[in-house]
């Protein structure tokens, strides 16, 4: 009798620390906004049938991170047969659809992506799902929806050469909305009743109203107005503040109001007309990254300071090759920046020392498609997948390590990017056409 008390006392301590341990996955990079997670216990090794709890198909392909909140799964998706865009819950622990909801009509307007690729948001109440037409709902847990609005029919037409991708951010009792677009029409997109103004946009999230607006001027020209960035929160030396990035500069803003803070820029002093801009900010130990497109370097502005900042207010400029991105945003992890470049020949990822923005390893990676998909973080280990559905698992250590590479895509993926998704000791993977739950 006494060693099954034991025993029971041991079992009921393993589960509370394990509970204890885990973290919901709200928003696209995570619940610290920076891609990791304190979640422990995952999984050593996986594959398409080894360490899988669950696998469920897809309706139609999308960028979206899937985002979790206890035992329900969300995700943004298209459907391929209707040619709608989809809201769907998925139940953790069996992967059992408990609700497909249409949110609107369409598919896509380029050839490189799909309306669904913004992942949506919640705060454990409610979940809001965003699409690249402007289509915007609020959901309860129970599928019943809240409310909806179209911010291209309320704001105007946003003005994109390609397909509008920004995430919803929420945070502080407001859910934000980021459209930095181009000044005048292209290619039959953008008003051509007024002015293309980019704005930031804070919503109350029971009710879907305005709670305020601010423009967001920019020097930049043509396509190098256009962002696929998501606003980022950050606290620092007790400051909150929404960092943007997009239209050549990095900026801070204040929740309450939306007014500018601090400004920095430019990285793009020539004017180059075809810098858009997709890694959106990563703050950590007092500086916010603002990563420069096509090769470019990485720019590392200190935190804490007003108006408009110059080049004397950078921590850091990166001035090797491989600390660039051109996509992926980076993470923040056990005190470094890590960063992904998967658009040069040579793959690689690259430990960053926040103070002097010099890496303290290269890692090369062996992945001829692109690498899009940003960096996630948990229990010492860092995940992401190239375009063909290969998953790279590295080490978070003082010297690279890639512990493995595992195929989970079809044979018809070739354009994957949504990023892994970490949450009670689970690995949420989307391909192409399946998600899958990879645990223990």
């Amino acid at each position: 009798m006494k060693r099954t008390n034991t025993l029971l006392v041991v079992t009921l301590a393993g589960l509370l620390a394990t509970t204890a341990g885990a973290e919901h996955w709200p928003h696209w990079r995570g619940p610290h906004f920076n891609g990791s997670s304190t979640e422990k216990n995952l999984p050593d090794s996986f594959s398409k049938t080894e360490n899988v709890k669950w696998v469920t198909d897809m309706p139609g392909p999308s960028a979206a991170t899937p985002i979790i909140w206890g035992d329900t799964v969300f995700v943004s998706s298209t459907d391929l047969k209707s040619r709608t865009l989809r809201a769907i819950a998925l139940d953790r622990q069996t992967g059992k659809v408990l609700w497909n909801e249409e949110c609107g009509a369409g598919f896509s307007r380029d050839d490189r992506s799909n309306f669904a690729s913004p992942s949506p948001t919640t705060d454990g109440r409610l979940v809001f799902f965003y699409y690249g037409n402007g289509d915007l709902a609020a959901f309860d847990f129970s599928g019943k929806k809240v409310w909806s609005r179209n911010i291209q029919k309320d704001y105007g037409s946003f003005a994109f050469l390609w397909t509008y991708s920004t995430s919803p951010t929420l945070y502080d009792g407001k859910l934000f909305i980021q459209v930095l677009q181009r000044d005048v029409p292209v290619r039959g997109s953008g008003r051509a009743d007024g002015p293309n103004d980019s704005y930031l946009l804070a919503l109350d999230p029971q009710t879907g109203k305005e709670m305020w607006k601010q423009n967001r001027p920019s020097e930049a020209v043509a396509e190098s107005r256009e962002s696929f960035t998501t606003p980022i929160p950050y606290t620092h030396a007790g400051r909150t503040e929404l960092i943007v990035t997009g239209g050549d500069c990095i900026t801070g803003h204040d929740l309450q109001t939306g007014k500018e803070l601090w400004r920095w820029g430019t990285w793009n002093p020539q004017k180059i007309s075809h810098w858009r801009l997709v890694p959106s900010a990563t703050a950590g130990a007092g500086v916010a990254l603002g990563s420069a497109p096509k090769g470019a370097p990485i720019y590392a502005v200190k935190l804490g300071l007003n108006g408009n900042l110059t080049d004397s207010d950078l921590a850091w400029t990166s001035s090797e090759r491989e600390v660039s991105t051109d996509v992926a945003t980076p993470l923040f992890y056990q005190g470094k920046f890590w960063v992904v470049n998967g658009e040069r020949q040579t793959k690689a990822i690259s430990c960053v020392d926040p103070a002097t923005g010099k890496s303290e390893w290269v890692g090369e990676l062996t992945s001829r498609p692109k690498i899009e998909s940003s960096p996630t973080a948990a229990d010492g280990k860092i995940y992401f997948m190239n375009f063909r559905g290969e998953v790279f698992v590295v080490e978070a250590g003082k010297e690279f390590k890639l512990l493995r590479t595992v195929s989970m895509g079809d044979d018809h993926d070739n354009d994957l990017r949504s990023s892994i998704a970490i949450s009670q000791g689970n690995l949420f993977i989307r391909t192409g056409s399946k998600l899958y739950c990879i645990g223990k």
